[in-house]
């Protein structure tokens, strides 16, 4: 009537159910993974379920197409807050990293503190990170942005890593709670040399910056209106996952923890946004 042919109508109707159905399964798999990590992009995502649609023979243009169809495409937000003050009395340090090439674990930390609070309830998260495998080696959640939560960041890094014959650098931003001297005598006395930026430009602690993206846009951890207890819970337990499950562009789609078990791979760079400066950045 149509002038459809009869096999061609059914044909096309199976193959749409086929497609359907798979589709469903699809997202029942972005679904599974994204209990834990809620916002982890496509192309991660693609890596972890890279053997289950080879079975359903679905590449990754229809798995893009299959993500965007159902709006599980992750846009990312970005927001700001300034939590660096650099006008103070203490001595500033030299940046030691700017043309440093980082091949191992354990060879560059990076610090920072980022913001996850509210005008009602501030709340900051002090970050250790090893710039080799972006793992996560130290963090405290304080309600200030007193010393003291810096400090104790730094404490559990170097409480969980054995210095011994390692020589490691610590790079941050000239805030006042790095060049503290409570701060500088840990460094001293743990034979950690100290680095720091030179100028605002965030490509010079590019690291620390990508981490707390990660963290606050993936696992939304600036989004609990909550006591800091229960703050600093949501944060270990994301950090963990991070750590521990979560694939890294730089780390070749490995984990952070596995990364930093290894020191054979060379870490990925992009090339800095900024085409004035020759250099490239680590992220």
């Amino acid at each position: 009537m149509f002038g459809w042919n009869r096999q061609v109508y059914y044909r096309s109707t199976k193959r749409s159910k086929a497609c359907r159905n798979k589709a469903e399964q699809v997202v029942d798999l972005v679904e599974d993974i994204r209990i834990k990590m809620p916002k982890l992009g496509g192309r991660k995502l693609y890596f972890l379920l890279s053997e289950p649609l080879k079975e359903l023979k679905i590449g990754r243009d229809k798995f893009f197409n299959i993500l965007r169809a159902n709006h599980l495409l992750i846009i990312p937000k970005r927001s700001y807050h300034v939590t660096t003050n650099s006008h103070h009395r203490f001595r500033k340090h030299k940046n030691l990293v700017s043309d440093y090439q980082v091949t191992k674990p354990d060879q560059v930390w990076v610090a920072d503190i980022t913001y996850i609070g509210n005008r009602k309830k501030p709340s900051y998260l002090s970050l250790i990170t090893d710039a080799y495998s972006k793992k996560i080696v130290g963090h405290h959640v304080s309600e200030n942005l007193a010393t003291e939560g810096s400090l104790l960041a730094l404490k559990k890094a170097v409480n969980h890593t054995n210095l011994k014959e390692k020589s490691i650098i610590h790079h941050s931003d000239r805030g006042l709670q790095y060049c503290s001297d409570e701060y500088q005598k840990i460094l001293e006395k743990n034979n950690i040399s100290c680095s720091m930026t030179q100028n605002s430009d965030p490509y010079e602690n590019a690291v620390a910056e990508r981490i707390n993206g990660i963290l606050k846009q993936e696992f939304d951890i600036d989004k609990f209106d909550v006591e800091t207890k229960i703050k600093r819970k949501i944060v270990d337990e994301s950090i963990k996952i991070y750590n521990e499950l979560r694939p890294h562009f730089s780390n070749h789609y490995l984990t952070p923890n596995q990364m930093h078990k290894q020191e054979k791979l060379k870490i990925k760079t992009y090339k800095n946004k900024n085409q004035s400066k020759n250099v490239f950045t680590l992220v």
